[in-house]
């Protein structure tokens, strides 16, 4: 359940803290006071879409954090999934919207996804406004209902895992038969090509080496040429290089004898006439071997058109990825020659999970028609109560193609007058009656849910009098098992309340802020007094309000 609700820096609200207990709370206060605004607040802790616009002070960052007591609730293996934290008795979620208009969500001062908080919430809180109102006429809340009373959330999880598997493979074989198609209109092209890729007979780097061997080829003249300058100037007949240095080297000898400062000296000049001997040797073999051969060049010039004319065709670059392609080609004929046999076994297998999904699906479609029965009993006696003595209600059933939800397509169908048709709810109820029956609906699911909290947002518009009274006993039945806050302007249903909370505007000499202040039983009479009467508030009000309470309790 809600135990805390802190804002701070939020519309009219500097800084708030608000503190919860179990039953039901009501809250109060004057059109535009700020009821709307806490609720709004509290939203961006379920989850909900963050406004910079809201921010009260630009400087500062808005903070919005409630505390929840989930003791008896299991939710342990949600955070292990999720990575969070896991306290048994408390659970701590957090908002933060900068200036800039970012937002960051917490649970347990661990940084968590808007989708994982929201996911959270959604065990935790349910507020209902107004506007869920409209939510009666969609068919997945009406499935969502009937899963909630039918309670069979375990087969509902296996049944979508099941779905989720079989429609990634249905996804796998279209794409292989969407494949094998296409390769198979190609397979003619595709052989031909491979053929003349395979006759070829092209090898790795082929290309480089080719250029290589042809430079060499048609240069082998003025190469020839330059080695043998180079040979002759390293170890030529007359004052070659060699025959210098080694000249200097005997030199040095004799002179290292007489002059320790260049000891060593002949020693590095031998070390280079050894290495100079070896690179003349080197060229001289190098030289020996270069001939020019006009045959041998046609030869490579004529393999190296025929590399890059396949390279032209295909419209790469080298003849590594010729090669690529060639095994691109034999793999996709490979495909071609392997699909029936794979389409065959993955078909095998769609079938075996369709089944499986199907067999779920209709188990589940028995839940929920059982489910049906026990929810038109349920609700007719509760919204009888509510003043629609003739209301008359159905489920309609039809069987759908297999879907996320499974197999059911439901119709929920109300008369509320003698001799009507049965309608769609959209067609056929006013405002007021929706109201009355979404209550009568929560009331209903809030028996066989595991949420421990329930917020009503004024739904109880459009109401008074007897019927109003039985709102308020309504939100007081449910507040047996759950905890119920109610915002409401109705006295009849604010005298149902464990505890009354009145939210209210003040001003200071800069600023006008929302408050929020925690009646005690006095101030409760006095309060639904006000509500009674308006704002003047006599002895006959708060008496009124005395007795109202009292028959309450």
């Amino acid at each position: 359940m809600l135990k805390q609700l802190s804002i701070s820096n939020y519309a009219l609200i500097d800084q708030l803290n608000i503190d919860f207990e179990k039953g039901l709370t009501i809250i109060t206060g004057e059109t535009g006071a700020g009821k709307s605004i806490i609720l709004g607040a509290l939203s961006l802790i379920l989850g909900e879409r963050a406004d910079s616009s809201s921010i009260r002070d630009k400087e500062r960052k808005t903070v919005v954090e409630a505390t929840f007591d989930i003791r008896g609730h299991n939710l342990e293996s949600f955070f292990q999934e999720n990575d969070i934290d896991y306290y048994d008795d408390e659970l701590i979620a957090r908002r933060e919207i900068n200036p800039n208009g970012r937002s960051r969500a917490f649970v347990n001062d661990g940084v968590v996804g808007l989708s994982t908080l929201k996911e959270l919430m959604t065990r935790l809180v349910d507020i209902h406004s107004q506007h869920s109102n409209m939510l009666l006429s969609r068919p997945s809340f009406q499935l969502s209902i009937l899963d909630n009373i039918a309670g069979h959330h375990n087969e509902l999880n296996t049944y979508s895992e099941l779905y989720a598997k079989f429609r990634a493979t249905e996804r796998t074989l279209n794409d292989l038969r969407d494949n094998y198609e296409r390769n198979r209109s190609e397979e003619d092209y595709l052989r031909f090509q491979l053929t003349q890729l395979q006759e070829t007979n092209i090898k790795p780097g082929e290309d480089e080496e080719l250029e290589q061997q042809q430079r060499r080829l048609a240069n082998a003249t003025s190469l020839k040429e330059d080695l043998w300058k180079v040979i002759n100037i390293l170890n030529g007949e007359e004052h070659s290089l060699i025959d210098q240095l080694q000249e200097v080297n005997h030199t040095l000898e004799i002179a290292e004898e007489n002059l320790e400062e260049i000891e060593g000296m002949s020693e590095r000049v031998g070390n280079a006439l050894i290495d100079l001997k070896d690179i003349a040797q080197s060229i001289s073999s190098i030289e020996e071997s270069l001939n020019s051969d006009p045959a041998m060049l046609q030869q490579v010039e004529e393999r190296l058109n025929t590399i890059y004319s396949l390279e032209r065709k295909h419209n790469v670059k080298s003849s590594d990825e010729l090669l690529n392609l060639q095994d691109d080609y034999m793999n996709r004929l490979n495909a071609i020659d392997c699909s029936e046999e794979r389409i065959a076994a993955i078909q095998q297998q769609l079938d075996k999970e369709r089944s499986e999904a199907e067999h779920l699906a209709h188990a589940i479609s028995e839940n929920r028609k059982k489910a049906a029965e026990k929810f038109i009993t349920l609700l007719l006696p509760l919204a009888q109560n509510l003043g629609m003595k003739n209301l008359q209600f159905y489920i309609d059933f039809k069987p759908v193609e297999l879907n996320a939800s499974g197999c059911d397509g439901v119709n929920f169908l109300f008369a509320f007058n003698k001799n009507q048709n049965l309608m769609p709810v959209k067609d056929t109820a006013s405002g007021g009656e929706i109201s009355r029956l979404m209550l009568c609906i929560k009331s209903v699911i809030a028996r066989s849910m595991s949420l421990p909290t329930i917020i009503f947002d004024e739904v109880d518009t459009g109401v008074s009098g007897e019927i109003a009274h039985k709102i308020g006993n309504m939100m007081g039945e449910i507040s047996q098992n759950i905890q119920v806050i109610a915002i409401t302007h109705l006295p009849q249903v604010a005298a149902h309340g464990n505890y009354h909370l009145r939210v209210f505007k003040t001003d200071t000499a800069t600023q006008t802020i929302t408050k929020v202040e925690r009646l005690n039983d006095k101030e409760h009479i006095t309060e639904v007094a006000r509500m009674l009467s308006g704002s003047e508030v006599n002895q006959a009000a708060l008496d009124n309000a005395r007795v109202l309470i009292n028959s309450n309790k």
